[in-house]
């Protein structure tokens, strides 16, 4: 059964929370953040994309630009921008967008949890990200942003929540990309010692929905610590990660794109006479969208095609087999443009349904890329299928929205 444990957040200001509030540090790249910053000593890119504040070009990797996510976060706190709450809490965690509205839960989640299959993933990782997530967590000893988790609903924990709701919350305000963000405190004990008894009691598993890398490096900065540590219980801070549990029920996943920079030494015509093998092939007067399981949209040369996999391409019985991101995989990213490892391959990359149809046709227009395909995305029975099964999806299948923002609560543990 699932841990979770209450802890002393470092918190910002409540006056200048929206301020500090930050899209997460895998959302931008760096040029992003640092225009998304501009202006702004408070935000929290400062410290989850520290390079911001290094020259233009610095190795992003290097151990000067984790020194200065941690020497950033240190002057947050000596400017009296963040403080830490005195109570062990757990903390109440609400986005709303587009009318829709999701609560979760932000508490310390388990190590052990993770090393014992409790916390189910449905991805892999790519090292270099892991190495990346763990250096900043080693070195800044904190978890500056939590990781993104789903649970099977429990009507008890859902009233508790909804209880708390009542009450005023610590911060509300509606960000510049019009997602409302309100957090609630929680520091009584009795109710902080009921929510975590529900949880040992109720939910057998957790799921990882967005930041894998992030519960990898917890447990690999967890496992080091521990070995260097010749009194390790179990109970010490490094041995917990901070995670927004959400019910799965109130959770939406929206597609998650490819772009492909060439067509392999094909010519067009050739590229089409190889798809045909696999899918019926419609042009589309404007930009397609998927509506249903095993169709595509694929835009190319400044033309929009529907994609139908025809029958045998999929198997529905498979719980990877039946996933467009795998059809999409085996029949043409494979043996049509030679893309065989799609955490390692510099010639595709991965576009959040969020940012519309329109920068698929952006990135194909302007040269960049040679060919973009939009994906029907998975439900969330699917993954949580495929997570207590032991399988794992491709590479970058589902995208959540709305995403966490960081810097509203920090876990922290001393040296």
């Amino acid at each position: 059964m699932a841990v979770i444990k209450a802890f002393r957040g470092y918190r910002p200001l409540a006056e200048r929370a929206k301020a500090v509030a930050s899209r997460p540090y895998d959302v931008l790249n760096s040029q992003e953040a640092r225009a998304e910053a501009a202006g702004n000593p408070d935000s929290f890119l400062h410290v989850v994309k520290p390079e911001i504040d290094l020259p233009e070009g610095h190795p992003p990797y290097d151990q000067a630009v984790y020194e200065k996510g941690r020497d950033n976060f240190r002057r947050m706190i000596e400017e009296g921008l963040f403080s830490q709450d005195e109570r062990p809490s757990l903390y109440i965690y609400r986005q709303e967008m587009d009318g829709q509205g999701q609560s979760g839960l932000l508490a310390a989640a388990a190590v052990q949890d993770y090393v014992d299959g409790v916390i189910k993933k449905h991805e892999l990782t790519r090292p270099d990200k892991e190495a990346d997530r763990k250096n900043h967590v080693r070195v800044s000893r904190m978890n500056a942003e939590p990781v993104f988790f789903t649970y099977p609903a429990v009507a008890e924990i859902d009233a508790i929540v909804e209880e708390v709701e009542q009450g005023d919350p610590i911060y509300d305000f509606t960000a510049g990309d019009d997602i409302r963000h309100t957090l609630w405190v929680v520091d009584d004990a009795d109710t902080v010692a009921q929510l975590e008894q529900l949880f040992a009691d109720r939910v057998p598993a957790t799921y990882v929905a967005d930041g894998h890398h992030r519960t990898a490096a917890a447990a690999l900065v967890g496992a080091d610590l521990a070995a260097e540590n010749d009194q390790h219980t179990g109970a010490e801070d490094y041995n917990f990660f901070m995670a927004v549990h959400f019910p799965d029920n109130q959770l939406r996943i929206i597609d998650y794109n490819r772009v492909v920079k060439d067509l392999n030494g094909l010519s067009e015509s050739e590229f089409m006479d190889a798809l045909s093998r696999s899918f019926d092939i419609a042009s589309s007067d404007t930009a397609y969208k998927p509506d249903q399981l095993h169709t595509f949209g694929m835009y190319l040369n400044g033309k929009w095609y529907g994609l139908t996999a025809h029958n045998g391409t999929y198997d529905d019985s498979d719980p990877i087999g039946v996933l467009d991101v795998t059809i999409l995989s085996k029949q043409i990213l494979e043996p049509i443009l030679g893309i065989q490892d799609l955490r390692t391959d510099k010639r595709i990359e991965f576009v959040g349904g969020i940012r519309g149809l329109g920068e698929l046709e952006k990135r194909v227009d302007s040269g960049e890329m040679a060919v973009a395909f939009a994906l029907y995305p998975v439900s969330m029975q699917q993954l949580i299928d495929i997570a207590d099964s032991g399988f794992i999806m491709p590479p970058k299948t589902t995208w959540f929205e709305p995403k966490l923002r960081s810097g509203l609560v920090v876990y922290t543990f001393p040296e």
